[in-house]
């Protein structure tokens, strides 16, 4: 399996950004601008939390951004619910963005048991061997000493 590069390349954020241009097609024209907001906001969070997550140096930072994503998307599912009641949707365009934010949601949660299982720990976590200073003396200025006790180990 390949090694993801850029965030735009999980279907997880590319989902998301469906989902939200899906919501703000569907909203653009609302006189319900607290709602219209709201709905907006919750969506673009969605691909921004995995957007940020991402770009974090470690694991752990990059799940629970994860998990905040997953909370946006509930949140969205939410207001889509909301727009049906106020009767701001038509039955399949409630069906097609809830259909989203599933799928949003369902994605999410298996990509965050993918990062959990998985052996990368982020970039802050990357060893980078640091020889040790008073080796370094001994190989320069008693170089018999350290080919007997050091370099071979």
């Amino acid at each position: 399996m390949a090694t993801i590069q850029q965030f735009e390349d999980l279907i997880c954020w590319q989902r998301a950004r469906e989902l939200t241009k899906q919501v703000y097609k569907t909203f653009k024209d609302s006189k319900d601008f607290g709602f219209k907001d709201q709905i907006q906001r919750a969506a673009v969070s969605v691909m921004s939390n995995i957007a940020e997550g991402f770009e974090r140096g470690t694991q752990q930072e990059f799940l629970n951004y994860l998990f905040i994503a997953k909370g946006s998307a509930g949140e969205v599912r939410a207001q889509i619910y909301a727009a049906l009641d106020a009767e701001y949707l038509n039955i399949e365009m409630f069906k097609n963005l809830n259909n989203l934010a599933s799928e949003c949601s369902r994605l999410l949660q298996s990509f965050t048991e993918k990062v959990k299982g998985g052996a990368a720990r982020g970039m802050q976590y990357k060893h980078i061997y640091k020889p040790d200073p008073s080796i370094e003396m001994l190989k320069k200025y008693a170089p018999k000493i350290y080919e007997q006790y050091y370099k071979n180990r």
